[in-house]
């Protein structure tokens, strides 16, 4: 399959210190990749270097099978970004501002305007000053501006922040559609797992300025297990009953106080039998499948593949 972005031990330093290091990154033509890490795992960093914004201390990058270049106005024109908060004239309308890019950009199919707007539910507000948008609004109007000028990559830096949930629904439709009907090639980030974990094919795992995972959402499906988890408020009893009346010791208390039983050949009618014979409360028992988050906090956790 065509890699629409590949990069090679990219790396990016400031005053000495590397903030991104020997990144390697494979951008399949077609999918949604996204890119995972907290605060500070340098992200937006790699962004800004594929779309040129910041030049690499060290690395290449290839985007569209040629070397990224300060002359590479082809392949940048290529692009529709988001990165970090949009910024409009905000004395313009949603249309002027996006009737501007597509002069800035040379692009004068002026229909593309009104797609764009209609994609990200900004219909209607032709006369409204883009100060008077609230944050989601800029946001969708941000979105129509990546993809107006209906490019071949796009490169969005957590677009879905300041969206209520149903236009955080709107728009994980809105990027399936675009990666489906035209083809588009996807790259982004959130700190919103569940999301991510819905849209994308491939994922890449960051923490301080490292990739410590690219691997398919195929591959997580198929290594994360099932398990129970069992809510109560007495969860160190709940796992002293489990580990020594039934031999259970593949057991994991979360941080919410949550009993996890991974891999047990032991019917669950006989788990929550046990624990009521031992005078444990139960509140909640559930069957579930390990997720994009536990997968992820396990890899910043120095694990691999939940078990």
């Amino acid at each position: 399959m065509t890699h629409i972005v590949r990069t090679k031990q990219l790396t990016r330093a400031y005053k000495g210190k590397e903030v991104v290091s020997n990144v390697n990154l494979n951008i399949k033509q077609g999918e949604i990749y996204g890119m995972l890490g907290p605060n500070g795992a340098g992200k937006t960093t790699v962004m800004k270097m594929i779309t040129n914004l910041v030049k690499p201390t060290a690395g290449e990058i290839e985007v569209f099978g040629e070397r990224l270049t300060d002359k590479s106005y082809r392949q940048l024109g290529r692009m529709g970004t988001i990165i970090e908060t949009p910024v409009f004239y905000d004395k313009l309308t949603a249309r002027d501002n996006l009737d501007l890019h597509c002069e800035y950009m040379g692009y004068h199919n002026k229909k593309s305007i009104d797609e764009a707007l209609e994609l990200v539910n900004l219909k209607g507000i032709d006369n409204k000053s883009v100060k008077d948008f609230s944050l989601g609004m800029k946001q969708r109007l941000g979105i129509a501006r990546a993809i107006v000028t209906k490019p071949e990559l796009l490169i969005l830096d957590e677009p879905i922040n300041g969206l209520d949930p149903l236009g955080i629904k709107e728009l994980r439709e809105l990027f399936k559609m675009l990666g489906k009907e035209y083809g588009i090639t996807m790259l982004i980030s959130s700190h919103i797992l569940g999301e991510i974990e819905l849209i994308a094919d491939t994922v890449a795992v960051m923490n301080n300025g490292k990739l410590l995972q690219e691997v398919s959402m195929e591959h997580i499906a198929k290594q994360t297990t099932e398990y129970i988890e069992i809510t109560t408020g007495e969860s160190n009893k709940a796992a002293y009953v489990l580990e020594h009346y039934l031999q259970i010791s593949n057991v994991r208390v979360t941080d919410e106080g949550q009993i996890r039983i991974y891999d047990s050949n032991i019917p669950q009618s006989e788990i929550m039998k046990t624990l009521v014979m031992h005078d444990v409360t139960i509140e909640s028992v559930h069957k579930k499948k390990g997720s994009l988050e536990d997968y992820f906090l396990s890899i910043l956790n120095g694990g691999g593949i939940v078990a």
